[in-house]
């Protein structure tokens, strides 16, 4: 992707290149084998002029981008001063002598990825791929920022609630939201704001492109096990970048679709689970959630134009989480699916946190699958040798990895279709997108593409938003890596899709057709691929959301429209080319 012509550099790529020299920062820090003080970042990580902390380089409290941290860093960072990052226990071990998976498991809200507490002051993170660091490595720096300003302000005021909110400029709203990121923990971390200053040190431990393709050659071993369970072992992958329920896998010598989405939408769509317990459901939200209840009246009465087929994906979330015979539908949905060809496979002590589903379409029920998606013919379903392989989304250049492997695994790869979460310059938040020209900031690549999805294949099932097909994506290198000049730049450029894994799966993508290793810096014809191929996002936020709602927000129940729409079209997609959808009545 070339600068636009002019007679000097574009504001796009000033802004483009205080990125740049943001990431050269502290990539080449890291490369010490010591620690390297968070302190020593700032003035790049200021410099830069991040869309998501606007306000970093003033005294005033960015509480946004506070917020925005705390939901990605798990809640011991209030105490812990030092930060690890390494690509597998073993490398802690031989660096440190540290046997970190005997410390305390901890999580972050917003951000899959693991995390080991020492129970002192440290904390050790194991990471998949060169991403983990272009995401983790800004957030740290914006939390210790934000830390210290609110520790400078609150030095001359007590530490009741009021007093201490107007002192850190922050809204009401804000303020809630706070609170309810740190629970009970919100007293004693405010006195410790006050009581100290927030100085992180951070130590890299390997990062080697062998130790990221190792992570994920780990990650794959319980995924084959499990298909050998299946007899899919030996099939023909189609790779799917969607969600982890909505693939299944087939018989050895099967093709495969691998899915790379997230962990409900397909299996939801194809095992029927939700509309097999509808009363369940139905009872327990009436008792439990007034508004999703009024609702479901709204639907019955043709007063919404929601699907209700979404209503009980959405409620039989609530039911299997939080209803009292909750054990029972767990076990008895387990069994089900067990019996349907389904296999969950959790994510292994890997960096690679992406949890995986195998299905095999034969043993599905024609009968539960979602009626959106069309006629089944039954016969044609059962005598299907195909197999799904569906991944839970991974973190930018963690799907390179991970779709690399499972394509050197598989007999052969058949198809690849990616559904995820994006942001739009162009179009509004429950919209779907449809690329044919991805550029990869990674590479430098431009992939033109022929995507075998088109805006008739998701809008129909799409209520609220539009589906836009022919639209141009970007691949970033990270959310806090990127600001307006930047932006504006690439919109100039008619890309209005940002996201952080279509570019890292067409790397792969490129490997799986060709004898070479992927490009650099090339425009790259992928419309003549051998294997089917498709990218859907769905818009979740703009870049230019202020960060205290970005990614802060769960699936609601409006937001499931364009999931699901997008969802029963890769499932429509796999079972046409499967012929086991019946021809469409006029």
């Amino acid at each position: 992707m070339e600068a636009p012509p002019g007679s000097g550099p574009s504001p796009g790529w000033t802004g483009k290149h205080a990125v740049e020299l943001y990431v050269r920062t502290y990539t080449t820090m890291l490369q010490s084998s010591g620690d390297i003080k968070v302190e020593s970042l700032v003035q790049a990580h200021l410099g830069m002029g991040s869309v998501l902390h606007p306000l970093a380089a003033q005294p005033q409290s960015d509480m946004g981008a506070l917020l925005y941290a705390v939901r990605r860093l798990p809640a011991a960072i209030a105490s812990c001063r030092r930060i690890i990052m390494g690509q597998s226990p073993q490398g802690f071990r031989a660096v440190l002598g540290a046997e970190i998976l005997s410390w305390d498991a901890v999580k972050a809200p917003a951000r899959r990825r693991r995390w080991y507490h020492d129970g002192k002051n440290t904390l050790a993170v194991l990471i998949a791929s060169k991403s983990d660091i272009d995401d983790l490595v800004p957030t740290v720096v914006a939390f210790q920022i934000e830390w210290n300003k609110l520790h400078r302000a609150l030095q001359e005021v007590g530490l009741s609630d009021e007093d201490a909110r107007q002192a850190a400029g922050a809204t009401p709203d804000d303020w809630r939201r706070l609170r309810e990121a740190w629970g009970e923990d919100f007293d004693a971390n405010l006195a410790a704001i006050k009581r100290d200053e927030c100085r992180i040190v951070l130590r890299l431990i390997g990062g080697s492109h062998l130790g990221y393709a190792r992570n994920a050659s780990r990650w794959w071993m319980p995924v084959a096990a499990a298909m050998d369970d299946l007899g899919a072992r030996d099939a023909p992958i189609y790779f799917v970048s969607s969600n982890a329920h909505s693939l299944v896998l087939g018989a050895r010598d099967a093709p495969i679709y691998f899915v790379s989405s997230n962990a409900h939408s397909l299996v939801n769509v194809l095992t029927g689970v939700a509309r097999r317990i509808e009363n369940e459901i139905v009872d327990w939200i009436g008792r439990s959630d007034r508004d999703l209840d009024t609702e479901r009246r709204k639907l019955e009465a043709g007063h919404s134009r929601a699907s209700r087929q979404n209503w009980l994906y959405y409620g039989a979330r609530q039911v299997f989480d939080a209803s009292p015979d909750r054990d029972r539908l767990r076990k008895w949905r387990a069994e089900l699916e067990a019996a349907n060809g389904i296999r969950h496979i959790a994510a292994v002590g890997t960096g690679v946190d992406s949890a995986a589903q195998v299905f095999m379409l034969s043993k599905l029920d024609a009968a539960a699958i979602d009626p959106r998606v069309g006629a089944v013919d039954e016969k044609k379903l059962h005598a299907s040798d195909a197999c799904i392989v569906n991944v839970d989304y991974p973190l930018g250049e963690a799907a390179y990895h991970i779709l690399r492997q499972v394509a050197e695994q598989a007999a052969w790869v058949a198809g690849v279709y990616v559904l995820g979460k994006a942001a739009t310059l162009n179009a509004d938040v429950g919209d779907v997108m449809i690329p044919n020209v991805v550029y990869n900031e990674h590479s430098g690549n431009t992939y033109w593409l022929d995507n075998c999805f088109t805006a008739s294949d998701v809008q129909p099932n799409l209520v609220y938003g539009s589906a836009l097909d022919n639209q141009r994506a970007v691949t970033v290198r990270g959310t806090f890596l990127q600001n307006r000049d930047y932006l504006d730049f690439y919109y100039q450029g008619r890309y209005t899709v940002v996201e952080m894994e279509a570019g890292p799966y067409l790397d792969a993508c490129f490997e799986i057709g060709q004898p070479d290793r992927y490009p650099v810096n090339e425009s790259v014809n992928m419309a003549q691929v051998n294997f089917d191929l498709g990218i859907v996002h769905y818009a979740s936020d703009t870049p230019y959301t202020q960060a205290r709602t970005l990614g802060a927000r769960g699936l609601s129940y409006r937001g499931m429209d364009s999931t699901y729409a997008s969802a029963i079209a890769v499932a429509r997609r796999i079972l046409q080319r499967e012929e086991a959808l019946l021809p469409a009545s006029k």
